[in-house]
């Protein structure tokens, strides 16, 4: 970046404090509880006369956020430095798609987008206030000079909601969903602010699938193991859609994989349902082996399956017929049929409204 890190509190980046998955919410006191939302991780400086916007990965995202960085310097007080996440709200909850769109190399196509679908900014901790650092501050500190922070400020800048109550951020986990979030966060009340450090806890909605196991990617080792396997369902036409990948093997059981997985490969293109993809020229007319912005330079290419095998997988949501995240495998279903891998075996998640969770404010405290 260009700007001298004179010019904020703390000189960026900081590496984001950090959280690790749990099947369940801790049971001890002591916590503050946050939704976790579904969005970019961006950490905001508010310095004396401008705005940076850092990307989890440490990288300027100011760019692809133009009407947001505009906000923020108009909004936030100077010399402050804010965590927290980048959304694109909808009435119909969190667009994660849209979200991505906004990482493309045009600036006349991000402004546009801008126009179209514009960002907010949910914040949900404070490094620094007045122009000094409040990371050695306990969290539940912390939390209460940000909510004297946000006190006048508006759309699109959001306080996060936050609550002690353990019941309460169960219910979150459950309702929240039907917005777009992803879960529910769990911060040790007394711990400072621990950049790149897992110091926080994080529960995901976990539900499970009987998946078609149609294709697999080769390791980036090589060909002596799989790096992770193609996973489809039948939509209501009966046509097989491909819906994600799991890809949590251990390498013993990637080695043990490509012994499994070879009588499958044999006459696998013949009557393959994905044969127009995996036959096309056009790498990006591939559905399973398609690039996105965030699969640049990486090997997309696949080998089919024949359609026979049956797995289960454990997956947090969908974003539209897809799995958001890589699915956790299970185990396999010899038990099951592949034609009975259908999108109706998911469950339906009931729709909550994103205005009912951003004038949700502290509770419990």
């Amino acid at each position: 970046m260009n700007r001298s890190a004179n010019e904020f509190p703390i000189a960026p980046p900081i590496e984001p404090m950090l959280a690790k998955l749990a099947d369940v919410l801790p049971a001890d006191g002591g916590f503050l509880f946050e939704p976790k939302w579904d969005g970019f991780r961006a950490i905001v400086f508010r310095g004396g006369s401008d705005v940076y916007l850092q990307s989890r990965d440490l990288r300027p995202f100011d760019r692809y956020f133009p009407e947001l960085h505009d906000a923020l310097l108009e909004q936030l007080p100077k010399d402050c430095v804010i965590d927290g996440e980048i959304v694109i709200a909808t009435p119909h909850g969190l667009d994660f798609d849209a979200l991505q769109m906004r990482l493309h190399p045009a600036a006349s196509r991000v402004a546009k987008l801008a126009q179209e679908t514009p960002s907010s900014f949910v914040a949900f901790d404070l490094l620094a206030a007045g122009g000094t650092s409040l990371m050695e501050t306990p969290q539940s500190e912390r939390r209460a000079w940000l909510e004297r922070l946000m006190e006048d400020i508006g759309p699109p800048v959001h306080l996060t909601p936050m609550t002690r109550d353990r019941n309460l951020a169960l219910q979150w986990l459950d309702q929240f969903e039907g917005a777009g979030l992803d879960g529910v966060v769990a911060k040790p009340q007394d711990a400072p602010y621990q950049p790149g450090k897992r110091a926080m806890i994080k529960v995901k909605h976990a539900r499970t699938a009987e998946c078609v196991v149609a294709g697999f990617r080769w390791h980036k080792s090589g060909k002596d193991a799989v790096g992770s396997l193609l996973l489809g369902l039948y939509d209501d036409r009966g046509a097989l859609q491909h819906v994600g990948v799991t890809s949590s093997f251990t390498m013993a059981m990637r080695k043990a994989l490509v012994k499994e997985l070879a009588p499958l490969r044999k006459n696998a293109f013949e009557n393959h349902p994905w044969k127009e993809w995996a036959q096309a020229e056009d790498a990006s007319k591939r559905m399973p082996g398609a690039q996105s912005r965030w699969s640049a330079g990486k090997d997309l290419s696949w080998e089919p399956l024949r359609v026979e095998r049956v797995c289960e997988v454990k997956y947090d949501h969908l974003q539209g017929k897809r799995f958001r995240h890589a699915a956790v495998f299970l185990r396999w279903r010899p038990d099951k049929q592949p034609g009975d891998c259908r999108y109706d075996q998911l469950e339906v998640t009931t729709p909550y409204e994103l205005s009912k969770i951003f004038s949700a404010g502290s509770r419990g405290s």
